[in-house]
């Protein structure tokens, strides 16, 4: 696919890895596995296809309440793929950004998180956002709290409050709103992934579950995005 496609931007909701691996018998941390493996072949088919900004939804705040053994199971795995994959995203000239409540995470997978975006910052191929430890409407409270602070210490006034602001006040102040926005595994719903982001996104639901989601379905969702008429309540 030639790089002068109209989408620069997708998010991706990566659902149905405990699924996958319940349809072949195995334990949910394998289907986890796998798709933590799908990422590298993704961010590969997005680079290839000019898209400039990836957003993956890694691990939510709800998903602290699954048991100790998958959430133990997952950091491990997230500590894994940071050690494991960081010479991928140099190779490939690929800038990482995380984004979510860092301090919930392990001190240690904190001072990778920090290592990987400072040497990657220069990297201009694509821009990885990996929501990690994330919920959207906490992001949302966070950033009122930030407005607010300035307000009552003088910085800016009520008037002062737009839209422009609120963007420069959450985690993603620094990437366009996503064109797209894909959910694997067949459910249908945004289940608190950036909700003000989303406002004017193509939304996209396939069942295909995420291990198994790959290049030519991607390139196949790009291809309907070329083909819809975005008139943002215009017309």
């Amino acid at each position: 696919m030639e790089k002068d496609n109209l989408c620069k931007h997708i998010a991706i909701i990566m659902d149905g890895n405990g699924r996958w691996a319940k349809k072949r018998s195995m334990p949910r941390t394998y289907g986890h596995k796998k798709g933590a493996e799908n990422v590298v072949n993704i961010t590969r088919a997005m680079k290839d296809s000019g898209v400039e900004f990836l957003t993956l939804y890694a691990f939510s705040t709800e998903n602290w309440q699954r048991s100790e053994e998958e959430v133990n199971a997952l950091m491990n795995l997230l500590n894994e793929y940071l050690d494991k994959e960081f010479k991928e995203i140099m190779d490939n000239d690929v800038r990482i950004i995380f984004i979510g409540e860092r301090d919930m995470l392990d001190k240690n997978i904190q001072k990778k998180m920090a290592y990987i975006e400072k040497e990657s910052n220069n990297n201009t191929s694509l821009t990885l956002c990996v929501a990690l430890s994330y919920g959207s409407r906490q992001e949302i409270v966070n950033t009122v709290k930030n407005i607010a602070k300035n307000v009552k210490e003088g910085a800016i006034g009520i008037e002062d409050i737009s839209i422009d602001l609120i963007n420069k006040n959450l985690y993603t102040r620094d990437i366009p709103d996503p064109d797209i926005l894909i959910r694997t595994s067949g459910e249908q719903r945004i289940s608190n992934y950036l909700l003000w982001q989303l406002a004017y996104t193509e939304l996209f639901f396939t069942k295909t579950y995420w291990p198994d989601f790959g290049k030519d379905e991607l390139l196949d969702i790009i291809q309907q995005f070329n083909n819809r008429e975005r008139r943002y309540g215009k017309n």
